[in-house]
Order: structure tokens, then C-alpha cells, then sequence
């Protein structure tokens, strides 16, 4: 070492690593690895059930906290439009939203030094656990998983059922890992091949932990690593990658096919020319939501028409909400604060 170059930065004592990407595509495996290696999942877990037996590896508080966040943006959670992510993005900058993160998180350090949170939903919310994480001097790390759309929505229709359709999931999928990839250009960040994980983990998580830095996947013990190579089942991967089987658009498959290709180069050791598979992907979210567009401005009728309330044969007009108001008596109308009524009125007129 030179005697004039500066020390090296010290390691941060906290780590958190935020595990982000399509439901069913391997968030859960490699939770469950990171977990055996000395990672910390905050309890409780939602527990186990038929669609993930090994566990899901995520905290009941944090999936509560993002379904009550996306309940109150009216947000899926692999919702396709792309104008999802402003709507989630005013959530995150609410303080008394970043204020109960944080508050959580720091109890949860307390019980840890190095966490790991996983949760489909996390995608929506990636700026305000990185800025909450940072606050308390932890060091945020986001590791995305990745596995073929077409084998995605092949497991998602056959343990969650068809409610919401191939092509709506194929069109969330593309969403969802487009704007993660933006999201977490801003920090270290590493992408995982769900079959990468399963072929070789050792390989796999030992990459992350070099790239990201994470001591406690870099000298983890034997007696740790027997316990991630008894949990691995490499005959996880049931569903396959076939377009054929699926009912999807050609220009929407051709998007994901793109989209799949470009994140799949950001898994490997060497990514190339980063910059310029920045670049495309930037016009890929460009186009996919100029394709989305298109698709609400064809569909408007059946949108328009969904939000319609028919009225029962002979049924009488609803009464003006000014109406109804004039007719509460003063005494009970000083009784509610004046923003309170107001809010009373909109409701009434909705």
C-alpha cells in the first residue's frame, strides 16, 4: 500500500439486501440460501403453504406494510401500467410512511446486523427502503431475480389460478422488470437466472457476494453451506420456458423476449457494454408504454362500461349530495370538522 493513498473506507457494520423481482421466479429460493448462509429474515415469515412448502422467506410486517401501501395507490401487485409507478412513488414519499419504515427497520437491527427482505411487492417501493436503510447507516444492496416470462406465467396460472389472464401477466412482467432494472441502477445491485440458482448456487450466490461486497456470503461456514445444499432442490423448476403454451400477443412477446435477452447479459460476469444495454432498455420502457397506451385507448368502451352503475328498472336518481348535507341539522354538522365534511360530500357524490 502507498503510504500517501488514503485508507480504505470502512465496512459498513449493517447490510441490508433487498431481494426484488416477479413473483415465482425464484425470490424465494434465494432468500432461503441467504437466510442459511447468516442472513437475517425479520419475524415473523409468512408461513408455508401448498404454492411455496420450502417457506417464502418473507416478514409478515413488511408484505402487510407494501399490500397496505399498494391498497391505498389502487396498485397491483404485478400491475402492467406503467404510470403504476408514479402512484407508488407518492407512497414513498409520504414522511409518516418513511417514518414507520424506519422505525421498524431499526428495531429490526437491533435484533441484526445484516437483514435480508424479500417480497414481490418490494419492486414498488425500492427508493424509500434505500433511503430509509441509508438513514441508519446500513449499506442497501438489491439482488433481482430472473427466470423466463413464459415459464413465470406458466407457474403463476397453475398455483394462483387464471383471474388475471396470460396476457395481463405477461404485460406485468414486463413492467415490473423494467422499471426494477431502473430503479436500482442508483446502487449496488446484482441480477440472479432463477436457473443459474439452481444448477449452480455456490457459483450463483458466491458472485453476488463478491459484487456486492457481502462479507457474510464471503466467509460463510462449512456447517452453513451443508445446510443451503440440503434446502437446494434442483427439481423446483417445474414450469417451462414456451411461448407456444400461452395465449400472448405477438408484439407483447416480442417485448418480453427483448426485455428477458437484455436483464439475462445483466447476469452474467461480464456484462458487456452496460451503458449501451441501459440505453435500450430505456427505449424498451418507452415503447412499452407507448404500446400500453394504445392497448387502454382500444379498451376504453370496456373500461367505461365496467365503471358504469346501472340503475334498477324504475329506480329513482340519486338525491344531490348538497341536498342530502342541507338536510343534516346544524348541531350534528358543528359536531364533524369542517375537512371531515368535506370529505363526506365527495364521498356521497362519487
Amino acid at each position: 500500500m502507498d503510504e500517501g493513498a488514503p485508507p480504505p473506507a470502512p465496512r459498513p457494520r449493517r447490510s441490508l439486501v433487498l431481494v426484488a423481482g416477479s413473483g415465482r421466479s425464484g425470490t424465494s429460493l434465494f432468500t432461503g440460501i441467504l437466510q442459511r448462509l447468516g442472513y437475517g429474515v425479520p419475524q415473523p415469515e409468512v408461513p408455508a403453504d401448498d404454492t411455496n412448502p420450502r417457506g417464502f422467506g418473507e416478514s409478515q410486517w413488511v408484505v402487510e406494510f407494501h399490500t397496505r401501501l399498494l391498497r391505498a395507490a389502487r396498485v397491483q401487485v404485478s400491475d402492467a401500467r406503467p404510470a403504476a409507478w408514479a402512484l407508488t412513488g407518492r407512497a414513498g414519499l409520504d414522511p409518516l410512511v418513511a417514518a414507520e419504515l424506519r422505525g421498524w427497520l431499526e428495531a429490526r437491527f437491533g435484533e441484526a446486523d445484516h437483514l435480508v427482505v424479500k417480497d414481490p411487492r418490494v419492486s414498488w417501493f425500492l427508493p424509500l427502503w434505500r433511503r430509509c436503510a441509508e438513514d441508519l447507516g446500513a449499506a442497501p444492496r438489491c439482488v433481482t431475480m430472473l427466470r423466463h416470462p413464459a415459464a413465470v406465467i406458466d407457474s403463476k396460472q397453475r398455483w394462483y389460478g387464471g383471474w388475471q389472464g396470460e396476457v395481463s401477466r405477461a404485460a406485468g412482467w414486463v413492467n415490473q422488470t423494467l422499471f426494477t432494472e431502473r430503479a436500482t441502477r442508483e446502487g449496488p445491485r446484482a441480477f440472479v437466472r432463477y436457473e443459474d440458482l439452481l444448477g449452480d448456487w455456490t457459483r450463483a450466490v458466491g458472485r453476488v457476494g463478491e459484487v456486492l461486497d457481502l462479507a457474510v456470503l464471503n466467509e460463510a461456514s462449512p456447517a452453513a453451506m451443508r445446510r443451503v445444499h440440503e434446502f437446494v432442490d434442483r427439481g423446483l423448476s417445474r414450469s417451462r420456458a414456451d411461448w407456444d403454451r400461452l395465449s400472448v400477443p405477438a408484439p407483447l412477446r416480442a417485448q418480453a423476449d427483448e426485455v428477458w435477452m437484455l436483464v439475462s447479459r445483466l447476469a452474467d460476469e461480464a456484462e458487456g457494454d452496460g451503458s449501451a444495454i441501459a440505453e435500450r432498455l430505456d427505449e424498451l420502457r418507452g415503447a412499452y408504454a407507448g404500446y400500453y397506451a394504445e392497448a387502454e385507448a382500444v379498451a376504453h368502451s370496456s373500461v367505461a362500461a365496467a365503471r358504469a352503475r346501472p340503475a334498477a328498472p324504475g329506480a329513482r336518481p340519486p338525491a344531490p349530495a348538497a341536498w342530502l348535507i342541507r338536510r343534516v341539522p346544524a348541531r350534528y354538522k358543528r359536531a364533524v370538522p369542517r375537512q371531515w365534511r368535506s370529505r363526506m360530500v365527495r364521498a356521497i357524490s362519487a
